[in-house]
């Protein structure tokens, strides 16, 4: 007579919920309550407070015996697989409704065992049976149903992820090359940023990395940006307020520099400055980047707001709703604002798995 507890399966892959947790065991005495009352009035006359009194004790001492050994028990039985898992936690239920019902029975009847006490025992234990298949049947379905939306969040992030612009690889080649001639060393260099990147953007296997790595990528990209525009491109990078050690998306910040300089640099004649600016707010982090909006450039076209939509929905895959990413125009000033939660690499690495 185990009720349902809705915290999520952990990342052992078990499909059980952390019964020890405060909220497991609130849901399991209410949903264990709300079957003592169910008993009491399916009872001829509908039963009584007294009655409603003693099922409510008898139901409770199962499904909180059930809840305590489950999460005790709950790392031994991942290791079962999920059919084991099922079946010995279906056990684990009825061992402890057989003795609940059991010693309700002797504490009744005394030594002597009639009819009455077994057929007690019998369908204590049945109805304990049917609510606990029941239940481990919900769970383990719901733990499948959260598999296939994870996978399904990773693959989406996966080639999101993959996405670099055609027109930055050709342009970074044909810098390269043009490069090779006049000093090898620094068109070596540009090789490993390039390599970098796309490792990065198609060989990345975690979900978030930490913000001193997204950092050196977003380095290298500039880097060749650089040497491509020359002193058309100036950057204000003011990065120091934010903690290192914050977990973010790969490639969040790449797409948005690359989305300034195509739309705010190589149109301008003379060149111009792209800010990148971060600050931490409370548990948030908020990240600018900022560039002017040349007066002779259209900002429409098939292509515009792709990068931007792509980092809006890995941030959305990657954080739900706790993360946006807003754009505003303001004095000739393309900005976008992107807020996440602070979540500390180490502590929440869990979170690469899919969220």
């Amino acid at each position: 007579m185990m009720e349902r507890a809705t915290t999520t399966a952990g990342d052992d892959g078990n499909f059980l919920p952390n019964f020890c947790t405060m909220t497991s065991v609130l849901l399991v005495v209410v949903g264990g309550e709300l079957l003592a009352f169910v008993l009491t009035l399916v009872q001829p006359g509908g039963g009584s407070w007294a009655f409603l009194g003693l099922i409510s004790l008898y139901v409770q001492w199962v499904v909180l015996g059930s809840a305590a050994l489950l999460c005790v028990l709950r790392r031994p039985l991942a290791r079962l697989g999920d059919v084991g898992c099922a079946l010995a936690s279906f056990a684990v239920i009825l061992g402890v409704a057989l003795l609940v019902s059991g010693g309700v029975a002797r504490l009744l009847g005394g030594e002597s065992w009639d009819d009455a006490a077994w057929g007690w025992v019998g369908r204590s234990l049945l109805v304990a049976g049917i609510i606990a298949a029941v239940v481990l049947r919900h769970l383990y379905v719901q733990q499948q149903w959260r598999r296939r939306i994870q996978g399904a969040a990773a693959a989406r992030i996966d080639a999101l992820q993959a996405r670099i612009r055609p027109h930055f690889l050709f342009n970074s080649l044909n810098t390269i090359a043009a490069t090779i001639a006049t000093d090898p060393r620094k068109a070596e260099s540009l090789v490993e940023d390039l390599s970098d990147l796309f490792r990065a953007s198609i060989g990345q296997s975690q979900r978030l990395i930490q913000l001193a790595d997204e950092g050196r990528l977003a380095s290298s990209y500039m880097n060749m940006e650089r040497l491509r525009l020359g002193e058309r491109l100036v950057v204000d990078q003011a990065l120091d307020a934010l903690p290192e050690d914050a977990l973010i998306p790969p490639l969040t910040l790449q797409p948005l520099l690359e989305n300034a300089v195509y739309y705010g640099v190589e149109p301008s004649e003379t060149g111009a400055c792209l800010q990148l600016s971060g600050r931490r707010e409370a548990d948030e982090l908020v990240i600018t980047v900022a560039n002017p909006v040349p007066p002779q450039r259209c900002r429409t076209g098939p292509g515009f707001g792709t990068a931007l939509n792509n980092v809006r929905e890995r941030l959305q895959l990657a954080f739900g709703d706790r993360s946006t990413l807003t754009t505003r125009e303001d004095g000739g000033v393309f900005r976008v604002t992107v807020r996440l939660p602070y979540r500390r690499g180490g502590r929440d690495e869990d979170s690469d798995r899919g969220r």
